[in-house]
């Protein structure tokens, strides 16, 4: 029998979140398939004013993840695919990442569950999840929100194997 999903808000993050996304990745379980060391509180700075300018200019961005105590978990959301390697380019990627204490409780998959519904709203017809192929627990989540696997890559910097999936939305 499944259990219901948790009910999580999403919303735009602020400035202060970059703090909180700091301090919630700031763990080398979090960052295992994002080479493993945590990252300077300016990248989180840069990565909230990005997401913000994404909500403006797309409808849609990673959205700061709350729970039922409108506390921070972390991140899920999309958009356009900001590196300029690998077969997501040009796409709109859907990606999360949340702190380690809210991991295996449903709410990354309410979080892209809702974010898909934003996606289709915004006009969005397809979106890919580019995911380290041993990141078993983003693999599962790629396929809870039934997406295909379309491809796979190495990643530059880590030399791993990464997998590209797709979803349609119309």
């Amino acid at each position: 029998m499944n259990r219901p999903l948790p009910v999580v808000r999403l919303r735009v993050p602020t400035e202060e979140d970059a703090w909180t996304w700091h301090d919630l990745f700031d763990d080398p379980e979090v960052m295992e398939f994002f080479g493993g060391a945590s990252l300077e509180l300016s990248a989180y700075q840069l990565s909230t004013a990005r997401q913000r300018r994404n909500a403006a200019e797309y409808g849609f961005c990673f959205w700061s993840v709350l729970d039922e105590d409108d506390e921070v978990m972390g991140f899920v959301g999309a958009q356009p695919w900001p590196q300029d390697w690998g077969p997501a380019v040009g796409e709109i990627e859907i990606g999360w990442r949340l702190g380690r204490a809210y991991w295996g409780r449903g709410y990354v998959t309410a979080a892209a569950l809702q974010t898909l519904e934003r996606l289709r709203e915004a006009g969005v017809e397809s979106v890919v999840a580019v995911v380290d192929a041993g990141n078993e627990r983003s693999v599962a989540v790629a396929r809870r929100l039934g997406m295909e696997f379309a491809e796979r890559f190495v990643i530059p910097d880590l030399g791993r194997e990464g997998h590209m999936y797709r979803l349609s939305l119309v």
